[in-house]
């Protein structure tokens, strides 16, 4: 579990395919000597394991699903990522609950860097977007983030100052691939109201809310 409040920059030093899988090596200023073999890091907000370390840099396994379902499998050398340690039990809670699990890539539409913040717009497949509501919670590549506003092709986000400078996001582009993950709760929701309609999941409607008893 992590929190999406992002702790380092860090840097591919290596991408090595190896059958389907993909070792990868990344740099970074955290104390890698602390690191366990086996411990969960966040790397663009694809929860990973440690299975190696060497001074500052530190490996992982990346598995076929992950490579399909992330951005990970496009990490050239050089290619600097947003990394966050996974959340212990006395650590506070900002952001929101992020699991790690990206649910699909979405695709950079806009980049407005007209002002102090920055406003990225992000298109979502017509699957994800059911999950997306205006002012909820939303991981972009790792990043917990506030939903600014929804349309029928996605979503946009608002960059503070300190976001920008501290993640990787201040590099986006208009047409660059992103790591997206929905709100945990809205899933739940979702689950909760297909199994007591005897139904399968379904996008989820005022109406539905209503039904189950969640709105009077």
């Amino acid at each position: 579990m992590f929190t999406g409040l992002i702790q380092d920059r860090g840097a591919v030093v290596r991408a090595q395919r190896s059958g389907k899988m993909l070792l990868l090596g990344v740099r970074s200023s955290l104390p890698v000597h602390s690191f366990e073999i086996g411990e969960s890091i966040s790397i663009n907000g694809v929860c990973q394991t440690v299975v190696r370390t060497e001074n500052d840099v530190f490996f992982v396994e990346v598995s076929p699903e992950t490579l399909e379902r992330t951005t990970l499998g496009k990490f050239n050398i050089g290619r600097e990522v947003n990394l966050e340690r996974a959340l212990l039990a006395t650590d506070r809670l900002g952001g929101h609950f992020v699991q790690g699990h990206v649910d699909g890539r979405g695709v950079v539409r806009r980049v407005d860097k007209s002002s102090a913040f920055i406003v990225v717009s992000v298109q979502v497949s017509a699957e994800l977007a059911p999950y997306l509501v205006e002012k909820g919670s939303v991981a972009v590549d790792g990043v917990s983030l506030t939903v600014n506003a929804v349309d029928e092709q996605g979503f946009s986000v608002g960059l503070i100052p300190h976001t920008a400078q501290s993640t990787c996001l201040v590099n986006l582009e208009p047409g660059d691939d992103v790591n997206v993950e929905t709100d945990l709760i809205a899933k739940y929701i979702e689950r909760f109201l297909a199994l007591r309609q005897g139904g399968e999941p379904g996008k989820i409607t005022m109406t539905s809310l209503a039904e189950a008893g969640f709105l009077k």
